[in-house]
């Protein structure tokens, strides 16, 4: 939409909203942070905001009910419990700045974008060792199947950490 001239003005569950622009561009950054806590999310959110950007939170799946909890064992130690007043419904975080031209990138380091991904792979490995573990204790193919339906992101996120630790390497010389 901001290729077309648009810009995003409100997110909801299921919708999203957005204004002509007109002469002024906008460039978007999407991040998952459904593994941090509600502090974290808070910190990073302010710290977006100081930088001039402007920031919007999405749901992922479409949960359509009060009161709901969510057990997150890959997240950090306080984001491990996600409720309505914490990262339940807000997983994706939205981020508008202006079209300078340049490639829009939240993680610039390669450090930073190692512990994204890294954090970005957790859950994966997550699902891929409950669902074989469950595959074995149950003896059932179709965990199996499941698991390794995880295990292919798991291994993609790895293969980028892999490389930016090599790049890494290389520019350190």
């Amino acid at each position: 939409m901001a290729d077309k001239g648009y810009r995003l003005i409100r997110t909801s569950e299921l919708l999203y909203e957005f204004e002509q622009c007109g002469s002024k561009r906008v460039r978007y950054c999407i991040e998952f942070i459904g593994q941090k806590s509600k502090s974290s999310v808070r910190e990073y959110h302010n710290f977006l905001e100081d930088m001039g950007y402007r920031v919007f939170y999405k749901n992922i799946n479409l949960n359509y009910s009060v009161g709901k909890i969510r057990w997150r064992p890959w997240a950090e130690k306080c984001g491990q419990i996600a409720a309505n007043g914490t990262t339940f419904n807000r997983e994706l975080l939205i981020v508008e700045r202006e079209d300078d031209g340049k490639p829009f990138s939240l993680h610039t380091t390669y450090e930073d974008k190692q512990n994204y991904y890294k954090s970005v792979r957790k859950p994966y490995l997550f699902l891929f060792a409950f669902s074989a573990i469950l595959g074995i204790v149950m003896q059932a193919w179709a965990w199996g199947i499941f698991a390794a339906a995880f295990l292919v992101p798991a291994i993609f996120y790895q293969i980028e950490v892999m490389q930016l630790k090599r790049q890494a390497r290389t520019k350190e010389w």
